[in-house]
């Protein structure tokens, strides 16, 4: 199997609609070609038939044969590409550090290197007794990042 003559189809099918991406483009046990795609406003059913037509058509099974799958991210999955966290700015993240450390925050911001949480916590009160809600701020490097998923609220 051409990796290489995959990719560069699997990329000119991605170039006629620029709100799709390239999330994951993996060669399998025998002959999967795996593609996993995502959109900035989705991915619609008819987009990962064309794109699996594209990849396909351009392909010779009596050369190789071959197994496609074209699909988009699992909801339950955790993000992988920046874009896909330019997607859900403002959304809740569950997001679990190198550290050991978690945070369920809302996306406020997304850099080339990094992320910006926002979350309320309750914190004893400065001068008297009782709690006081107050608002927290952190940054985070993608490098630190060991998972981070969209919190689904129903």
């Amino acid at each position: 199997m051409d990796k290489q003559q995959v990719a560069k189809l699997v990329e000119e099918a991605l170039e006629e609609n620029k709100d799709l991406f390239l999330i994951e483009l993996s060669f399998l046990a025998e002959n999967k070609i795996y593609i996993e795609v995502d959109g900035d406003k989705g991915v619609p059913l008819n987009e990962c038939i064309r794109i699996s037509r594209a990849v396909e058509n351009n392909l010779d099974r009596e050369e190789e044969d071959f197994s496609l799958e074209v699909a988009s991210p699992d909801v339950a999955k955790p993000l992988k590409v920046k874009r896909q966290y330019i997607k859900n700015l403002g959304r809740k993240l569950e997001v679990k550090l190198k550290d050991n450390s978690a945070f369920e925050a809302d996306l406020k911001n997304v850099n080339e290197t990094s992320i910006e949480l926002e979350w309320k916590a309750r914190e004893p009160k400065p001068i008297g007794k009782g709690k006081v809600t107050v608002v927290k701020n952190a940054t985070i490097l993608f490098e630190d990042i060991l998972e981070a998923k969209v919190k689904i609220i129903f």
